[in-house]
């Protein structure tokens, strides 16, 4: 893994540069502090006082849709039923930084890392009724919007698959012999190619480092939304493999609806595939308390 730089940034961003473009684009904040939250696979993350996060760009590929979401997040505050950052400050780039940015309000919360299975249960039918409610958020205000149809073809299994089998065979030094079989095995009784596409509006990458839990464990907030679009139901509902219990599936799905075969056999794969990616990431970061989330999203997901 070491050399890996799929997600290396394009632009590094300081707290000294962050500090700089923040206090020249908003001088109402020119007084507050800036820290370093963390970054992502797109962006980095700023702390600004306590009361507001900023996120820059650390990546070209990540310029339209944070534009996107600056868009679309202020249409959702009616949909929503779990908490989510609104934008509220557009920066622009400058100080040879070319690329625009956002600052929302802080959420508070951690990131559900190590919860146990009891804590998990308690957000069952939270998720599922928000979930409902963004995937039944107008598909027509979106689109004139500008919300892209599924841009990453999640409906193609047999792609995905064949990526993932890679991606395992690579990982294979940092999986136990038990680990890496689950995965296999799984990848070879996965007969499915395709599954039909359905249209929905989407979070888009809804995994435990985009969710935030309070301090009981029930999930308390939604963030970075940078990856929304409308396609497939099943892209959102990877968390309830990933994240649930097994034995919660089915009040998710009560709350939520029923939803077809070929929805849960993609969910389950997209569920196994982002911790894989997250996985991969943490290892050339060297976060052994992700590595080990990412084990046990993966390890959940393959669970009945």
């Amino acid at each position: 893994m070491e050399g890996s730089n799929q997600w290396d940034a394009e632009w590094e961003v300081s707290e000294e540069l962050a500090q700089k473009l923040i206090s020249s684009q908003f001088p109402q904040l020119a007084t507050k502090g800036v820290k370093k939250l963390g970054y992502g696979w797109d962006n980095t993350v700023f702390l600004v006082g306590t009361e507001y996060v900023f996120r820059f760009p650390r990546r070209e590929i990540a310029i339209n849709p944070l534009r996107m979401e600056g868009k679309i997040l202020p249409e959702l505050k009616d949909y929503l039923s779990i908490a989510y950052s609104i934008p509220l400050f557009f920066g622009e780039g400058d100080f040879n930084y070319p690329a625009p940015f956002l600052g929302y309000n802080y959420l508070p919360g951690e990131f559900p890392i190590g919860l146990s299975d009891k804590q998990r249960a308690l957000s069952a039918t939270t998720l599922a009724q928000f979930l409902k409610s963004l995937h039944a958020f107008p598909l027509q205000i979106a689109q004139e919007i500008g919300v892209q149809l599924d841009h990453r073809n999640l409906t193609d299994i047999a792609m995905r698959k064949e990526k993932l089998q890679q991606f395992i065979s690579n990982l294979a030094l940092h999986l136990s012999e038990d680990e890496y079989h689950a995965i296999s095995n799984y990848l070879e009784q996965l007969r499915t190619e395709r599954v039909k596409q359905k249209h929905v509006f989407l979070h888009g990458d809804l995994h435990f480092k985009n969710m935030l839990v309070d301090e009981n464990g029930r999930v308390s907030g939604i963030i970075d939304w940078g990856d929304i679009n409308i396609g497939h139901p099943a892209c959102d509902l990877n968390i309830v493999y990933s994240f649930l219990p097994p034995e919660t599936r089915s009040d998710f799905f009560k709350e939520y609806g029923d939803v077809d075969e070929e929805t849960k056999i993609l969910a389950r794969f997209i569920a196994i595939f982002i911790p894989v990616l997250i996985m991969m990431q943490a290892i050339d970061d060297k976060d052994e308390k992700v590595v080990n989330e990412a084990k046990v999203n993966i390890k959940r997901a393959l669970a009945d």
